[in-house]
């Protein structure tokens, strides 16, 4: 664990605002963390054991994700009897995925756009 991670609520609120941005994105960095951000998504609480199965890390792995996603305030987490339960802390986070996703779809379109546009030059002598 580094500093920041013991570092209290209170003194964190007095970071700099785009530090405090670029601490959430490093919540989002992983391909995993963002997959397990999906399967969060549909607001239902999922165990462990159902991210387990859905994203078929092993469980050291996803335990360290998660921890990074609690670290970062994106998911909370509650014991019910042997089962450990995670769910979205905000249900801001899937406007935040549903937003990238768009986002990732225009840009796509905008590459396909382009590639087309490419196509339909005129072919060039080759050396």
């Amino acid at each position: 664990m580094r500093y920041d991670d013991f570092i209290m609520p209170s003194i964190q609120s007095q970071r700099p605002l785009y530090e405090v941005k670029a601490g959430l994105f490093k919540g989002l960095s992983h391909p995993f963390r963002v997959q397990i951000l999906e399967l969060l998504s549909d607001g239902a609480d999922h165990t462990v054991a159902e991210l387990l199965a859905a994203t078929e890390l092993e469980a050291s792995h996803l335990s360290q994700h998660l921890a990074v996603l609690r670290r970062h305030r994106l998911v909370v987490s509650d014991r019910r009897g042997s089962h450990v339960h995670y769910r979205l802390a905000w249900p801001e986070v899937t406007d935040f995925l549903v937003s990238a996703r768009k986002l990732l779809t225009q840009m796509a379109e905008s590459d396909r756009a382009q590639l087309d546009r490419i196509a339909e030059l005129p072919g060039l002598a080759e050396l």
